[in-house]
């Protein structure tokens, strides 16, 4: 053992308070050197890792006869494992891996989710270094309740595409959501969230419930349908369908305020993001009418949308420009940042639209929504599986930290 530089100590038991100040300060006592350091408690059982300088062959006798006696005491189990050279020059050069975070979302995450993206993590030659449950549970009869793993990994930054990739398949199978990105110091540190309006903040399009108003729904629900699709120029389909609303008068408008809810999560979302101190926009290809509603609903920071001219009280089929397509969504939102002095790598973009792709993008971080099969595969993340409040998981955010804030049951 004293050919090599360096022992892992394995402490592993019943977890306690103080347990970990008592281990070290046994090593503390014999003026141990501490390379590395990792522990992890699932369901009160602790494991302990401390890598350390080998010390002289005598000093070391000493130290591992105390650290085993105390161990003992407290009912832990120990054991002690040489280092080669080779295997810890291979650690020290894994220092120095890209580092990716993967996380799963689902409204419960089974041993056969976790096998799937661990099993493409190895595929990969990629290392797990850290599992950590974000959710209250993995498992919960509650069909509305939300589950998470967060995953840390390292690995050759080329295989970042073909995982992807694989990621996206596995997640469509499984019915599931599998998020990969780059671990940063950006990714804790957002400070801007970004959303679309209609079927992203709000469970609906408000453009469809106007022209059913309107007595002409089914035209503008198949236009509507094939440019967020991407099948048609969002400007000119969007003119085709404020031109079908000509006639409408503006009292039955405002009905629609109180007739589209929210999104699943929205409410908890924006609270959450608000409570954080993060700014919110809402960049949207909808009308200004419901954006002003929700901006003072939720608190939005800042709201862009298109203005539909009214007349004397009657819809006149125009709309005021410009109009909030996507490269205006992406300029508005570079805008915002700017004007923030906010980093766009700092910056998180939602939505579910074609018109919607620019701006995800951009953003240091995008989210396709419970999007067309065109924006899921075109954006950097997608989410389908839980509400928009399961986006807190992507910035890290854990449910037991929001536990304080949390409405009383």
């Amino acid at each position: 053992m004293t050919s090599d530089k360096a022992v892992l100590i394995h402490f592993s038991g019943h977890d306690h308070p103080g347990l970990t100040a008592e281990l070290t300060s046994s090593l503390a006592r014999h003026q141990i050197v501490v390379l590395d350091i990792g522990q992890a408690v699932v369901h009160e059982s602790v494991s302990l890792g401390i890598l350390i300088q080998m010390p002289t062959a005598g000093s070391f006798a000493s130290a591992k006869t105390d650290l085993t006696a105390r161990a003992n005491e407290l009912n832990l189990q120990v054991r002690f494992v040489s280092v080669p050279d080779d295997s810890l020059h291979h650690w020290l050069r894994g220092l120095h891996k890209q580092h990716f975070i993967i996380t799963v979302l689902g409204r419960s995450i089974c041993a056969n989710h976790l096998a799937r993206v661990t099993s493409i993590v190895a595929a990969h030659e990629m290392n797990v270094d850290r599992i950590d449950r974000l959710s209250g549970q993995l498992s919960s009869d509650d069909p509305s309740g939300n589950a998470c793993i967060e995953l840390a990994v390292s690995g050759e930054g080329a295989r970042e595409p073909a995982m992807r990739a694989e990621f996206l398949v596995a997640a469509q199978q499984l019915s599931i959501d599998i998020a990969f990105q780059r671990e940063s110091i950006f990714r804790r540190n957002r400070r801007l969230f970004a959303f679309d309006m209609d079927s992203t903040l709000i469970q609906g399009e408000v453009i469809d419930e106007l022209a059913k108003l309107a007595g002409v729904g089914d035209q503008v629900s198949r236009i509507t349908e094939e440019a967020m699709r991407g099948q048609l120029n969002f400007d000119e389909s969007f003119r085709q369908r404020v031109a079908l609303l000509k006639g409408l008068e503006e009292q039955h408008i405002h009905t629609l305020l109180r007739k589209i809810p929210l999104a699943e999560g929205a409410e908890r979302l924006i609270r959450t993001l608000r409570l954080l101190g993060y700014k919110t926009a809402i960049l949207s290809g909808g009308f200004t009418f419901f954006a002003h509603h929700l901006q003072q609903m939720l608190g939005i920071d800042y709201v862009h949308a298109n203005e539909l001219e009214i007349i004397d009280g009657v819809v006149t089929g125009r709309v005021i420009p410009p109009i909030v397509n996507g490269d205006r969504k992406a300029d508005l939102l570079a805008e915002i940042a700017r004007d923030e002095d906010i980093s766009l790598e700092q910056v998180v973009a939602v939505g579910d639209g074609a018109n919607d792709i620019p701006m995800l993008r951009l953003a240091g971080m995008g989210i396709a929504y419970r999007a067309k099969p065109l924006v899921r595969q075109s954006a950097p993340q997608s989410i389908s599986s839980l509400g928009l409040d399961g986006l807190l998981y992507l910035i890290g955010v854990r449910d037991r930290d929001l536990h304080p804030h949390e409405p009383s049951a």
